[in-house]
């Protein structure tokens, strides 16, 4: 998905999604459970997947910046209600998902010959 975003971009052009992502592993078995209250998880990528998927793009600025945190506290009648051991496995879940905003640069054309082109202070 991401390679070809990329692709696609023009030079200078910018990239952004908004994701679930993960800290760090997370059992499958928890995953699943976990993918009934936060939705849209059972793909997720985690942050090192992210930035590995970015950096091997050249590409510039790129951030994954997390805008909502999900904590056990938020989902704990719900996965009781699905009959989990909360508090075993709040250390598995707590502040492990998040929804982010993953925003990136595509480099900006560069010439191929002569010196680089000199932009005015207006710019």
């Amino acid at each position: 998905m991401l390679a070809e975003a990329f692709r696609v971009l023009k030079p200078g052009g910018r990239f952004a999604v908004s994701d679930v992502v993960t800290r760090g592993e997370i059992p499958h078995e928890i995953r699943q459970h976990v993918l009934l209250w936060v939705g849209c998880l059972a793909g997720a990528l985690t942050e090192d997947e992210y930035r590995g998927k970015l950096s091997g793009r050249r590409i510039r600025r790129r951030r994954c910046r997390a805008h909502r945190i999900y904590r056990v506290a938020d989902a704990r009648a719900f996965l009781a209600g699905k009959g989990l051991d909360v508090d075993a496995i709040a250390p598995l879940v707590d502040e492990k998902f998040f929804s982010a905003f993953v925003r990136a640069r595509k480099p900006a054309a560069t010439p191929c010959c002569g010196p680089p082109a000199v932009r005015s202070e207006t710019e």
